[in-house]
């Protein structure tokens, strides 16, 4: 099973919020940190440090992910 990008949101705490959400639909989901910065630190340093400059990819199973784009705000 592979994990692919759902959506890139702009922080951790908005990437919690929409993983909370995929989640109580039966959606596995992760997270992690897109900033430049982040890869040597990880995604919990890069947010304190760079606050919004460090973007965060919102990853679900390839299975789940036309599923899981229907839950989006903008979804169909």
């Amino acid at each position: 099973m592979a994990l692919v990008t759902l959506t890139v949101v702009g922080n951790e705490l908005e990437a919690e919020v929409l993983c909370g959400l995929l989640r109580t639909n039966g959606i596995a989901c992760s997270h992690q940190s897109t900033g430049a910065e982040a890869a040597p630190y990880g995604s919990d340093f890069a947010g304190v440090l760079y606050g919004q400059g460090a973007t965060t990819a919102v990853l679900v199973e390839e299975e789940q992910l036309d599923e899981a784009r229907k839950l989006l705000p903008d979804g169909d």
